[in-house]
């Protein structure tokens, strides 16, 4: 009797199971929601809007931007995690969103490992950017102005505490016995403005053409920059690893294409060779440069996720070092 009531449940199950699979292989058959987790009109808005034509072309499906701030990019992406996993809510995110909002936000509840990295699709410059008349001009030149102020030490401003700019400081300190005064912002564009007019000594920020403006203007100065290799956006600039003080010290700012970690294969494959795809389109290449972006390197689904594994690892060990509490 109970072999009776089990062949229906498990004929159930089995549909269940032929539907998913065919739904999956038939994706995208709607649009598809990219959540930007900040409000529109910033950064990455402008980058996430590079992509939607050219990725909706390879998917044959409209691509539409969400935007939705707060709680340092997590309230995004936990409306991405309540969604079904099905590839309709594509979330852009960076270290900052998802690898150090909760080690740095009590209120942030996603872990890391919620997210799948489908693939990265843009790197950013980060620079020291000081204030015009710090006497300063390359990285090394302001760690031994730091030793030498350590009666009066430099204020160094930040996004807030935990984000990726902070933890970078928090190491330069670590690295080369320094001690610097934190002057946490709640945005890029107050504390370009206040080193600009000499509130706060330095910072590391994304580079960006506001900032260089600014340089050009003599209101701030850049002094340095945090990649392996100088940028061939910045190529008069040297890198912190080509001085004495910081050698083999070199950090990037991505961002990539993620996915609820549960998120069918067969779809996660698709938006991967759509993602590859539009990577090689020469008018995003040109859009992101004019952002002061680099397209990602390209990477396989499981280069993507050593990547992913190997940046969460990084950042964590950064935190547990510097004693991160979350706040």
């Amino acid at each position: 009797m109970a072999s009776l009531y089990r062949r229906p449940l498990l004929l159930c199950c089995a549909l269940l199971m032929a539907a998913g699979l065919a739904s999956a292989q038939g994706y995208p058959t709607k649009p598809v929601n990219l959540m930007v987790p900040y409000p529109a009109g910033g950064p990455s808005d402008a980058a996430a809007r590079i992509f939607t034509a050219p990725l909706g072309k390879e998917l044959g499906q409209q691509v539409i931007v969400e935007n939705l701030g707060g709680v340092s990019g997590a309230m995004g992406a936990q409306k991405v995690l309540a969604a079904p996993a099905d590839g309709y809510y594509i979330f852009q995110g960076s270290p900052n969103e998802v690898i150090l909002a909760p080690l740095a936000n009590a209120a942030v509840k996603l872990r890391t490992e919620d997210f799948r990295l489908v693939h990265p699709v843009s790197d950013a410059v980060m620079v020291f950017v000081a204030r015009k008349d710090l006497p300063a001009d390359s990285v090394d030149e302001l760690i031994a102005l730091a030793r030498k102020s350590a009666d009066k030490p430099l204020s160094y401003g930040s996004v807030g505490i935990g984000s990726l700019y902070h933890l970078i400081l928090e190491k330069v300190q670590q690295d080369a016995g320094i001690k610097l005064v934190h002057a946490p912002y709640k945005g890029n564009a107050p504390l370009l403005q206040d080193i600009g007019g000499g509130q706060v000594d330095f910072a590391v920020l994304v580079y960006s053409a506001a900032m260089g403006a600014l340089a050009e203007q003599g209101r701030l100065k850049v002094i340095g920059q945090l990649g392996a290799q100088r940028s061939e956006l910045l190529k008069n600039v040297p890198t912190a690893s080509e001085g004495k003080e910081l050698k083999n010290f070199a950090y990037k700012i991505w961002s990539g294409f993620m996915v609820p970690k549960n998120t069918p294969e067969e779809v996660v494959q698709k938006l991967h060779k759509a993602i590859g795809a539009t990577l090689k389109d020469p008018g995003v290449r040109t859009q992101l440069a004019a952002q002061t972006q680099v397209v990602a390197a390209p990477m396989t689904l499981a280069e993507s996720a050593r990547f992913f594994e190997a940046e969460t690892a990084r950042y964590r060990e950064i935190a547990k070092s510097i004693h991160l509490q979350p706040q």
